[in-house]
């Protein structure tokens, strides 16, 4: 399979004046590039099905977000090399097969304001291919030969899959509490952005090996920089879905790239209900417990009212500045470059999201 070159979502990066994310795209447009071209070249099969949405994943483009901080965290600490280049690929097909994964759990029919593939090919074909972009994904991990990158990332997409089961095990509970959200978050989603600015940093620090004899120097990076790297992915992921979940009763079906109210046809208990079945009032509280059990968005309207009245969004909108401002906050102590301020952008346009 080759790349589309007439998709700039395969091709190459966004670099146009109406996209926020332009400049931080033309800084590793190289690397991006690369990026891009990798992934479909990887996502060859004998089987003319997985050719097929392979393809159809491929050209459904989106941000690339995750790849990006790969390439952003590894270049932050100096690394010089092509291996963040195949190491943001594999990010990516880990987050693709979680995508398919979760569409078919959650019944979506829309993805990226495209037909989820699971809604045009079924539900068996999706989890199949799902699960050959998790073993590419491996394969490819094999390739890098870092058992520390390795490492980190089997052991995120473990707890990424216990942050699915979690999530699915809350449907309908009522009685989640924010605590319980904040974990399912972290597992299901803030986990792979910290996976991504992580295993970026060990690149670079694996590029300069120290002995005990060896003082560090100035070009090097600490073993403290590459978990600040660690701990800004988190919090920048924390911060994402907290976002994306806000969006889910603040923004519309053309923002989201989903349809607005999904979160509650499906059971699902975001921070804005259950802070909402907090502060709200008896009478608003059995709207919100009704429509979580008739797993129904008929009365998405009401309910997106309740939570404005209530304070709800507010909070949760707080709750995603505390977020990005602790990410932005791992940053100081990495070394100044165009990379760094990149990052810094980032974390800065997701607060954007908010407007």
């Amino acid at each position: 399979m080759t790349a589309n070159t007439g998709s700039p979502a395969v091709s190459q990066a966004d670099t146009s004046a109406e996209n926020p994310l332009a400049d931080i795209y033309r800084l590793v447009a190289n690397d991006f590039q690369q990026v891009n071209e990798l992934i479909p070249r990887r996502l060859t099969s004998d089987v003319a099905m997985v050719e097929e949405i392979g393809r159809y994943i491929v050209e459904s483009g989106g941000k690339r977000l995750r790849p990006m901080l790969v390439l952003l965290s590894a270049q932050a600490l100096g690394y010089r090399g092509n291996g963040h280049v195949n190491l943001a690929a594999i990010i990516e097909f880990l987050h693709t097969a979680t995508l398919l994964h979760d569409d078919v759990v959650d019944s979506s029919a829309l993805r990226r304001g495209r037909a989820t593939v699971n809604d045009r090919w079924g539900n068996a074909p999706s989890v199949l291919v799902g699960d050959f972009l998790y073993s590419r994904a491996f394969q490819l991990m094999v390739e890098l030969a870092s058992l520390d990158v390795m490492a980190v990332l089997a052991r995120a997409t473990n707890t990424i899959a216990e942050g699915e089961v979690m999530q699915l095990a809350n449907i309908g509970n009522c009685a989640m509490t924010e605590s319980d959200y904040r974990e399912v978050i972290r597992c299901k989603t803030a986990l792979l952005f910290e996976a991504a600015s992580h295993t970026g940093a060990l690149l670079a620090a694996e590029q300069a090996p120290r002995t005990a004899a060896r003082s560090l120097t100035d070009n090097e990076p600490s073993p403290e920089q590459v978990i600040a790297l660690k701990r800004y992915g988190l919090h920048f992921g924390m911060a994402y879905q907290l976002i994306d979940d806000w969006l889910d009763y603040a923004g519309s079906t053309e923002l989201m790239g989903k349809n607005v109210g999904d979160d509650l046809a499906e059971g699902k208990l975001t921070l804005p209900l259950i802070q909402a079945l907090k502060t709200g009032t008896p009478e608003d509280q059995e709207t919100i417990r009704a429509a979580i059990d008739a797993r129904s968005c008929h009365n998405i309207e009401s309910i997106r009212r309740i939570v404005h009245d209530s304070g709800s969004l507010e909070y949760t909108r707080l709750a995603a500045v505390v977020e990005v401002e602790t990410a932005l906050a791992q940053l100081q102590s990495l070394p100044d470059s165009p990379y760094r301020d990149a990052l810094r952008s980032l974390a800065e346009y997701s607060l954007a999201r908010l407007a």
